[in-house]
């Protein structure tokens, strides 16, 4: 990042952070409901990912990707959120250039991260419905653990080449940017240099880190899909839907947002509809995740089961 003044068109030391509105409002009352969505968030993931650990019975391919996803919208939340919950506590919108811009590596590489994990999670559920004989030797630990490996890298591999482009333009006139976190577009709209190389890639990393996940999600589930239909018994396709219904949801959650989030045009009356958007999908979809997974799932269930059982006669014994 360049550092200087703003006035002779250089990088500013610091962004304002306009967050979901311009002007004054009551800080408390989101201050609460932020830290309550952040706390049972970041409890709720974390439970998955000791339930996967624990419990024998979800050493599995499925669960172990479930417990990388837990595990990553734990850090995807709390990109965002411990800023958001101190600028409401301070009543300090300030962020540093540096802060900023290590911001949106880590909500972008996690963002893409999450694409790549639903993406290894559809092809795990096509291997298990489809090719049902073939599935323990495709989806061995090897393949799953080269998985898993790959989404994490691509994501934050591809990110730092994005943000390294992204830190070296040159930012001039106001330095508010008219969002609650920083995100690419509305960064983008600060800069008075040519961004025209920037776009182009930003373009080309949209279509690896987003695009190409996304069509590769939803050709997996067509197949799914197609091979459930052919099941003539009832019972029999609502026991393999059910094995893949959770995931089905979190893929239609989150890409459903996230399209519209970045398909919409940053126009001034969109603004605000563009900011609720991202809300959930940055910080309300790693909430539901843990619940459409402890609810839908009938495997995860049992698990929690088992481990307050066991809590209970823990606490029973040391009485």
């Amino acid at each position: 990042m360049h550092e200087g003044q703003r006035d002779n068109g250089t990088s500013p030391l610091e962004f304002l952070l306009l967050g979901m509105s311009d002007g004054p409002s009551l800080q408390t009352l989101p201050f609460i409901l932020l830290l309550v969505i952040y706390t049972v968030t970041v409890f709720g993931n974390i439970l998955i990912v000791v339930l996967v650990v624990a419990d024998q019975h979800l050493h599995t391919p499925m669960y172990f990707f479930l417990g990388n996803l837990s595990s990553l919208e734990t850090c995807y939340s709390s990109t965002i959120l411990p800023q958001l919950l101190a600028s409401f506590l301070t009543r300090n919108k300030t962020i540093s250039a540096h802060s900023c811009m290590a911001q949106f590596y880590f909500f972008s590489s996690f963002a893409a991260t999450e694409c790549y994990l639903l993406a290894a999670m559809s092809y795990d559920r096509y291997l298990a419905i489809c090719q049902p004989l073939l599935y323990g030797s495709l989806m061995t630990w090897k393949v799953s653990l080269q998985l898993a490996a790959a989404s994490w890298l691509g994501g934050l591999l591809l990110f730092a080449v994005l943000t390294f482009l992204l830190s070296q333009l040159q930012f001039c006139g106001p330095k508010a940017i008219d969002h609650f976190f920083c995100d690419f577009a509305p960064l983008l709209e600060l800069s008075c240099g040519d961004t025209r190389v920037l776009t182009q890639v930003a373009l080309i990393f949209g279509f690896l880190d987003v695009v190409f996940p996304f069509l590769f999600t939803l050709t997996s589930y067509v197949f799914i899909i197609v091979a459930i239909l052919r099941i003539s018994s009832h019972m029999g396709k609502h026991k393999v839907f059910s094995t893949c219904s959770s995931h089905l949801t979190v893929v239609t959650v989150f890409y459903g947002t996230l399209i519209i989030v970045y398909m919409l045009p940053r126009t001034a009356c969109l603004r605000q509809l563009n900011k609720a958007l991202s809300f959930f999908y940055t910080i309300l979809t790693p909430l539901v995740n843990p619940l459409i997974y402890s609810l839908r799932n009938r495997e995860v269930k049992e698990a929690l089961r088992k481990v307050l059982r066991k809590a209970k006669a823990c606490t029973q014994s040391s009485w």
